[in-house]
């Protein structure tokens, strides 16, 4: 792929936006996975000091967050599942945990202008049929653009979930802020007494052991724990927030095509290489903490159990193509 000033392959498999002070890093070859993202003088994803970023050092599971890190996108499903057998066409088809697009290398074009610098990659997967396609653009004024498609390509209406999968760090300080109120719904707990099932909370605010905590400082909740919840967002535009200190990262979406924001926390894990090893008073473990949170269409993490009680799949018909995004932006703080 030709190099340019604007849009360009820094080494092969790896490609390179630029636009003013922002720039997102793409590599194809990791099922579209973006590196990084550098908005407002700071690099926001993290990434992960025992592992490459290659399809050899990656890892199915979400729950401990063993990956290389960066930014993935999980469709048709976040958690491993098999689909209803009422489900036309696919009945009792599995589906691989984080989905179907992580694992194979995306198509990729680059584009260049004055609105900005794009990559369009594009998926085709199976056994769901479906034709996905994301383009990413970094544009002049320090935004960068997400926009989505989905077309079914097969014979059947297909159902889906789609979640934003940015692996930020976790610090001390590390705040999320979200419509104060929004439905809250702990949909794993480890470590921390949260309140799960069926149990609705109101945001900031969960219930546990007998207490109201105020999740959206994660690191207030302990040492060692994990946990993933699910918010629902208005249907307006909002924004979906990291703070770090006086500077902040905002996804802005619409409520009316993004149903949820989901948070996975996992704070103080045992790095793998720290898993291998016997344990020692002496020697302290190495230990890392990230929140990983974004736009979900749909929840909780199994597209069955979306199918089922929580009733958020969406569904696309055959031939018909269903479409969202989002915008990154990095702000000045204000005043919590």
């Amino acid at each position: 792929m030709k190099s340019s000033a604007k849009g360009e392959t820094t080494e092969p498999g790896f490609a390179r936006l630029t636009a003013g002070d922002a720039s997102v890093t793409l590599l194809p070859a990791l099922g579209g996975r973006v590196r990084d993202v550098t908005l407002g003088g700071r690099q926001w994803l993290w990434h992960n000091p025992d592992r490459a970023f290659t399809a050899a050092d990656e890892d199915a599971s979400l729950g401990e967050a063993v990956g290389s890190g960066g930014f993935d996108e999980c469709f048709p499903t976040i958690a491993a599942c098999k689909l209803p057998s009422w489900v036309e066409g696919v009945a009792g088809a599995g589906v691989a945990e984080r989905g179907a697009l992580w694992t194979q290398r995306c198509e990729t074009a680059i584009g260049t202008g004055d609105f900005g610098n794009s990559a369009t990659c594009s998926w085709a997967i199976r056994p769901l049929a479906f034709a996905f396609e994301r383009q990413v653009t970094v544009r002049p004024d320090g935004v960068v653009d997400f926009a989505y498609a989905a077309s079914n390509s097969g014979p059947h209406r297909l159902p889906f979930l789609w979640a934003a999968h940015p692996v930020l760090p976790l610090g001390d300080a590390t705040q999320v802020v979200l419509p104060k109120g929004a439905k809250t719904r702990v949909w794993m707990a480890d470590g921390v007494a949260l309140a799960g099932g069926e149990s609705l909370h109101a945001w900031p605010k969960v219930r546990g052991g007998g207490h109201l905590l105020d999740v959206s400082r994660p690191a207030l909740l302990g040492d060692r724990f994990a946990c993933t919840m699910f918010v629902e967002l208005p249907r307006s535009e909002t924004a979906i927030v990291i703070r770090e200190g006086a500077v902040q990262l905002e996804m802005r979406v619409h409520g009316r095509e993004l149903s949820h924001a989901g948070i996975w926390i996992n704070r103080g894990v045992l790095a793998p290489t720290e898993r291998k090893r016997p344990l020692m008073r002496w020697r302290r473990p190495r230990t890392y903490s990230t929140i990983t949170i974004g736009p979900c269409l749909g929840a909780p993490e199994s597209l069955a159990d979306a199918l089922g009680a929580w009733e958020t799949a969406r569904w696309i018909e055959p031939g018909a193509t269903a479409r969202w995004g989002m915008s990154w932006r990095a702000t000045r703080a204000t005043a919590a």
